[in-house]
């Protein structure tokens, strides 16, 4: 067990307290050295990223032994503060919920995601509390970022929406979230009623139609994710790699060359 004075858990609540923490997903130690290279302050997951890494699909389908195996792979390789997706916990049991949750502290991890999907609000407020007292049984101040889909999954009229994320805060909160997180949230009048209304440090997801930085902090946002965003470029790059060297023999070079990436992951 770590001591609070020593640990990442006190820095990471803190990065959400002024400001606006952005957050480049990663999904193993090496897209973690490049974050951590390119200036990020923290580290974060993104669970699609991690599921196709390792040949699986985004939905709760990778086996957990492989997302632990991730973070610790992160873990090995940076000393920055570390977020883990679990998506609905990888499950409908709250003590299942639990475990994993111990087991990710142990590996250094100081905060999680955890959503609600479609399930029910009720479900995951019984998730949040196992979640929450097993990190304090590991003795980490666990920064709780729970998802509400509201907006991602069209969970209530478009009209109705800032209320119902608002309610389902409130319920999140009381039963011990540490942040919000609303993917699909972008327009500046419901950014702004949310973020006042919801006594949590507001999460939005990287988007087009999202406004800049600048003003998403002038409008209460205190993280930015760029979700599987980063993960999704990285992919496309692939295949058009591929597609080129199967068709032609060659591959156009890349920005970074064998050297530049190399050097990175022995920094």
């Amino acid at each position: 067990m770590r001591s609070i004075e020593t640990s990442n858990d006190e820095l990471f609540h803190h990065l959400h307290t002024d400001g606006l923490l952005m957050l480049a997903n990663c999904w193993d130690g090496g897209s973690a050295r490049v974050a951590a290279a390119a200036g990020a302050t923290a580290l974060a997951t993104s669970s699609a990223a991690v599921a196709w890494a390792h040949g699986f699909a985004d939905g709760s389908h990778l086996p957990v032994d492989l997302l632990l195996q991730a973070a610790r792979g992160i873990g090995r390789v940076s000393g920055l503060p570390l977020s883990v997706d679990i998506e609905d916990g990888y499950g409908d049991d709250p003590a299942a919920v639990a475990t994993l949750v111990r087991q990710l502290a142990e590996a250094g991890v100081v905060g999680i995601n955890i959503e609600d999907g479609s399930g029910p609000v009720d479900l995951l407020c019984r998730k949040i509390a196992a979640a929450r007292g097993a990190a304090e049984q590991a003795g980490v101040r666990l920064y709780l970022n729970v998802r509400t889909d509201v907006y991602l999954r069209g969970l209530a009229p478009a009209g109705e929406r800032v209320a119902e994320t608002i309610r389902r805060a409130a319920l999140y909160r009381e039963a011990g979230a540490s942040g919000l997180f609303v993917p699909g949230l972008a327009q500046e009048d419901e950014i702004a009623a949310v973020a006042q209304a919801v006594a949590l440090p507001l999460n939005v997801m990287a988007l087009p139609t999202l406004p800049p930085p600048a003003r998403l902090r002038e409008l209460g946002v205190r993280r930015l994710s760029a979700g599987s965003a980063i993960g999704e470029a990285g992919w496309s790059q692939v295949q058009q790699a591929v597609r080129e060297f199967l068709a032609t023999g060659r591959v156009t070079p890349g920005a970074l060359g064998y050297g530049a990436i190399n050097a990175l992951m022995v920094a």
